[in-house]
């Protein structure tokens, strides 16, 4: 399982870099399009759409490599049986609303599918592609969540990378 969940939040990382690539390579397709006075209708949308899934796509792996920002102004000072379940508690908090972003990205992307919505952008594309990549990554997040949560209540300790500076040095 453990494998399966690693690979999962992989293959979500590379998507965010291929998404990176493709904001090069549409920003490339504009710059070059304004040299040579060639208007590639869209790039701009395109663009933004490859924006958000590199965003979107990025959140689990970031999640479980310990590198999402995390406020401990108040979690630091705590006691660690006391730490301990606060986050539990931060986690419990974060798998309901990572559950209820995933639950509406799918069905917005169910509606505008439905109702064959389109951008209001020069592309006119169907917006169910380019929310699929909110979907899809929101819901491995929301996975991700889930996967800390099992195995903090499991009894994983809190990975130092979770802790501050200063709390490092004084344990």
């Amino acid at each position: 399982m453990r494998r399966a969940l690693d690979f999962i939040y992989d293959t979500s990382a590379w998507l965010a870099g291929l998404s990176m690539l493709a904001i090069l390579v549409v920003t490339l397709i504009q710059v070059l399009g304004g040299v040579s006075d060639i208007f590639v209708r869209g790039t701009d949308a395109y663009a933004g759409y490859a924006m958000a899934a590199a965003s979107f796509f990025a959140l689990a792996h970031t999640l479980k490599r310990g590198e999402h920002i995390r406020v401990t102004l108040i979690i630091q000072r705590l006691p660690m049986a006391t730490r301990r379940v606060m986050e539990i508690i931060c986690l419990g908090v974060a798998v309901l609303m990572s559950g209820f972003f995933a639950w509406y990205a799918w069905d917005m992307v169910y509606w505008s599918w439905e109702f064959e919505s389109r951008s209001d952008a020069m592309d006119a594309s169907p917006l169910w592609i380019p929310q699929l990549a909110m979907s899809i990554g929101v819901t491995v997040l929301c996975v991700a969540f889930v996967d800390e949560f099992v195995q903090v209540l499991g009894g994983r300790e809190i990975r130092e990378s979770d802790l501050s500076a200063d709390q490092q040095h004084t344990e």
